[in-house]
């Protein structure tokens, strides 16, 4: 069973036609749980205008915030598998077949994204071409490299993942679950896009390409991450 996580907050521009290229994938066992973060516009509209029966809705009125409300998400999961997604991409026809295809050698799969602004330009260079990103674990302390909305993992990373650590400034949920991931279980990267990783103003995340923040702050980020994966490492042993 697949459990696909979404966390939306006024995605309405963009959500119906990502649930679309979602939905032509899974099968009817398989789940796709939305954690709502008490939007304003018509998100939960287009939503529901699919009537499908793959779709749980988890609506909560008070703002958590884009990490706290994909680990909401998370915490209602059923599957044996869970792919993240954010509400305003475009899977394309071959991600969860290739992923799935992965996963038989791999834990946790993060996967390369093709990029494309408002304009409906795609560029000609991939995430990973853009991003440079780096492959390995250490890379990814370094320069963390991965976007959450390319990953898929099985279950057991997400049982080591949860609960996150309380300071969501410090550890978004992409870093926190690669690293967990990566860590704790084998991990692969694929060079080949399977979604469109749409840049707009209205971006929850940077995505890698934020403004540069503060060497001190840079710095206590990683310690954070560290000095958590440390814990989770004496609570398992």
């Amino acid at each position: 069973m697949i459990s696909v996580c979404i966390a939306t907050y006024n995605g309405g521009k963009y959500i119906r036609q990502q649930l679309e290229s979602v939905l032509s994938q899974l099968d009817s066992e398989d789940e796709i749980i939305i954690s709502d973060d008490a939007s304003t516009d018509d998100t939960l509209l287009q939503i529901e205008a699919l009537s499908s029966s793959l779709i749980r809705v988890y609506r909560h009125t008070n703002r958590l915030g884009y990490t706290r409300n994909f680990e909401r998400a998370l915490t209602y999961a059923k599957g044996d598998v869970i792919f993240l997604c954010d509400q305003d991409d475009i899977w394309l026809p071959n991600k969860v077949k290739m992923c799935m295809n992965e996963l038989n050698n791999a834990d946790l799969v993060v996967t390369n994204a093709l990029m494309q602004f408002e304009d409906g330009q795609i560029l000609s260079e991939t995430f990973f071409d853009k991003r440079k990103s780096y492959k390995s674990v250490i890379g990814n302390y370094i320069k963390f490299s991965y976007l959450g909305c390319c990953m898929c993992f099985k279950r057991a990373v997400l049982q080591k993942a949860l609960p996150f650590p309380r300071n969501s400034s410090m550890c978004t949920h992409d870093n926190w679950i690669y690293l967990v991931g990566a860590t704790f279980f084998r991990a692969a990267s694929v060079s080949e896009p399977c979604i469109i990783y749409r840049r707009h103003t209205s971006n929850a995340s940077g995505g890698g390409f934020a403004k540069p923040t503060s060497l001190f702050f840079k710095l206590s980020y990683r310690i954070y991450l560290i000095y958590n994966i440390l814990k989770r490492f004496l609570r398992s042993s």
